[in-house]
């Protein structure tokens, strides 16, 4: 299937096709015009409320299987946008699905999930 996840600072590469960036906040210290990405959905991100809590910015830290639950749910609002996606893999378009610099595990990252809603969308 022709979706791929990366982090948006890891280098392009070839058959990458469209790449999107899918967090909330915009990298840090990255001047406009050296973005890695062609398209920018946020609000495929977690929440900001959901980044915080993930991180314990408003107590302890969540647990993976926490923030997984909470991600689903705040998807379940941007379905038109995950099947816009998905429309595009259908056709045979690859998609990169890109995440934080910061996010070096890509099993627990918001990205493995959305990469699976996607999927689902084509099943």
């Amino acid at each position: 299937m022709p979706i791929r996840t990366r982090r948006w600072n890891d280098p392009e590469e070839h058959g990458d096709g469209l790449r999107v960036l899918v967090c909330r906040y915009r990298p840090r210290g990255l001047p406009r015009g050296k973005e890695t990405w062609e398209v920018w959905l946020k609000e495929l991100g977690p929440s900001r409320e959901l980044h915080a809590d993930f991180y314990g910015k408003n107590g302890p830290p969540l647990t993976w299987p926490e923030y997984r639950r909470r991600y689903l749910r705040e998807m379940e609002l941007q379905r038109a946008l995950i099947d816009s996606l998905a429309q595009r893999v259908a056709k045979g378009e690859t998609v990169t699905l890109l995440c934080s610099s910061a996010c070096t595990d890509p099993v627990h990252c918001h990205r493995a999930l959305l990469e699976h809603l996607i999927e689902e969308r084509l099943a």
